[in-house]
């Protein structure tokens, strides 16, 4: 049986003391792939660093999280719950993700955040240089889209560029089908055990388009417990039990739609 991890962000503080214990972990359980999304100029180098660091496991992914961006105001009724953690702006972030086009896998995390910014407009002018640049030097993106699922979709659609993972979409049933219809994939992180959303668009979408994450270390199977990559099996366990498939055979699957979008 062969698992992925289409989107963990394994350079954060909660990784810091055991993450050899957790690739390990991952290893023994059957997870082929990684895929470790940066979200600034900072974390990009961090994972660039882990990917080195476990070259067998481990795809770095760089990315520019929608308001890490320098020029996307946080809310101000918000701005003490965010704190941005990069002085690097868009451009020169852009500059070095294609820079390192030979080293990475993808790009990602990138996309719209509308819970906390109100500047849809930036925000969309940051992700069609993303969008631009992902064609530039044909990576498939790792995209965020919340609370601006509807124009995340209407903007990749407009864009035509079809190499597109939604990570974690939680949009209503007619953007979902909007989005599949489009040929996007939508990555599926082990809350999908708790959480009703994920499983209507499991439901709703056909397992060729499936793709499962853990957004490590958040997004578990269990509330208020650091998520890792060993969970993904979780994930294909819930899918396999909705789509009433063998777990091997929907985890053969989804490596095979993961082969499909990234190599």
């Amino acid at each position: 049986m062969f698992l992925v991890d289409v989107h963990a962000h394994l350079d954060v503080p909660q990784f810091e003391e055991d993450l050899d214990k957790v690739i390990e972990r991952a290893r023994k359980a059957g997870v082929n792939v990684i895929v470790a999304q940066g979200s600034n100029h900072e974390s990009n180098l961090a994972v660039l660093e882990i990917a080195r660091k476990y070259p067998d496991l481990v795809k770095a992914s760089l990315g520019m999280y929608p308001i890490d961006c320098t020029n996307v105001p946080i809310k101000a009724e918000l701005s003490g719950k965010y704190k941005r953690e990069t002085k690097v702006d868009v451009d020169e972030t852009l500059r070095f993700i294609e820079k390192m086009r030979y080293q990475i896998f993808a790009i990602g995390e990138v996309g719209i955040d509308m819970k906390y910014s109100d500047d849809l407009k930036t925000q969309q002018e940051n992700f069609q240089k993303v969008i631009d640049l992902a064609k530039l030097i044909k990576k498939p993106m790792s995209v965020h889209t919340r609370q601006a699922e509807q124009e995340v979709v209407e903007q990749l659609i407009s864009s035509g560029y079809k190499k597109v993972c939604l990570h974690s979409f939680m949009g209503r049933k007619s953007v979902i089908k909007m989005a599949a219809d489009a040929g996007f994939y939508f990555s599926i992180p082990p809350i999908i055990v708790r959480n009703e959303q994920f499983q209507q668009l499991v439901e709703l979408v056909n397992i060729n388009q499936l793709l499962t994450e853990t957004d490590s270390p958040f997004l578990g199977p269990q509330a208020n417990q650091r998520n890792e990559p060993v969970n993904v099996l979780e994930s294909v366990k819930k899918i396999a039990e909705i789509k009433k498939f063998d777990v091997e055979e929907t985890a053969n699957a989804i490596f095979s739609n993961y082969q499909r979008l990234f190599l």
